[in-house]
This record gives structure tokens, sequence and C-alpha cells, in this order.
């Protein structure tokens, strides 16, 4: 029974997992599809970024304490929603653009 319970609750953990495309969606507005883009003119390009960087990164831009090119509010407010599993499938998929 308790093997039965634990395998469910996984199961439903990765049904409702979002993946690092889903997520990204929402910053491709900004970084674009290929997350070649300089987001608003300011950012550097994200594509093929080290995924340790961008998890660094995108931690440090939730709590606050990033503002790279003057964009540390922006992001404090695009990624306050994140994760940390959210986190890191999008820095994984963000080093594959």
């Amino acid at each position: 029974m308790k093997k039965l319970l634990l395998s469910s609750l996984i199961l439903s953990c990765l049904l409702f997992a979002k993946s690092g495309a889903e997520i990204y969606k929402q910053c491709a507005g900004c970084h674009g599809k290929d997350g070649k883009k300089n987001a608003i003119g300011r950012s550097a390009i994200i594509a093929k970024q080290n995924p340790s960087i961008t998890i660094k990164q995108l931690k440090a831009y939730k709590i606050g304490t990033l503002n790279l090119h003057g964009m540390g509010a922006v992001m404090k407010k695009n990624v306050a929603h994140l994760s940390n599993s959210d986190i890191k499938a999008v820095a994984n998929y963000i080093s594959h653009l």
C-alpha cells in the first residue's frame, strides 16, 4: 500500500511539473524564441549559457540581489513564481538553445 501511494505521489508530481520549454515561453518575448535576442536591447544573449550560471542568476533575481543591465526589478517580477525545480528546468533548456 505504501509503495502504491508513493508511486502515485511521484507520478502526480511528474505530471504537474513544468518542462523547461514550457517555462521558457514566458521568457521568449524578451529573450527571443532561440535565446539570441538582447532583452529590451540591454541583456546579454542567454542561448547556450551554462545552466549553473543561469540558476545562480535566476535565484539572485528572485530574491532581489541581482540587477544586471538594470533589469533586476523586471526579472524579479518575472521569476517570482518559479520554484527551484522550475529554475533548474529552464536553465537546462536555455543551455541547449
